[in-house]
This record gives structure tokens, sequence and C-alpha cells, in this order.
């Protein structure tokens, strides 16, 4: 049963191979522009689930929450 999603939203199986390995399907791929020799960040979370991230991205995100959090302890300014 195919579903209808918006155009920025994907939902699809994957299958977990010998080596534990999964393919992430093209669509996925071309949506977040994931290229070979990307680095991906897996988050695993027992309860939660698992969620597959831009390292880059992830990265931009921690460094300027790192940035907001030592501007609020020195003063409040961000």
């Amino acid at each position: 049963m195919k579903m209808k999603l918006p155009k920025d939203q994907f939902l699809s199986t994957v299958r977990v191979g010998d080596k534990g390995q999964i393919v992430i399907p093209k669509e996925v791929r071309d949506l977040f522009e994931i290229e070979p020799g990307d680095s991906l960040l897996l988050m695993a979370d027992k309860k939660k689930g698992i969620a597959i991230v831009g390292f880059d991205g992830m990265m931009d995100f921690m460094d300027e929450s790192l940035r907001q959090g030592r501007a609020a302890r020195e003063g409040g300014q961000t």
C-alpha cells in the first residue's frame, strides 16, 4: 500500500542485512542531499527509537546550543 505524503516527507521500510546494514532509500538520500562519503550521526534511545541525522548539521546545532548556553551564563545575551 502506497501512502500519499507531502513532498518533503517519506515513509518506507528497510531490511537489515546480514552485517547489520540498512540501505537509505534513494528518495531519502535525494531529499536530504546525502552523498557517498557523508557522515551521519546515529542516535538511539531504547524507549524512543533510532534517529539518523546529518553530522555536519548536528555539529552546527551543537555549536549554537553551546554558544547560547555560554551567553546565558554570562549575562543572558544570545
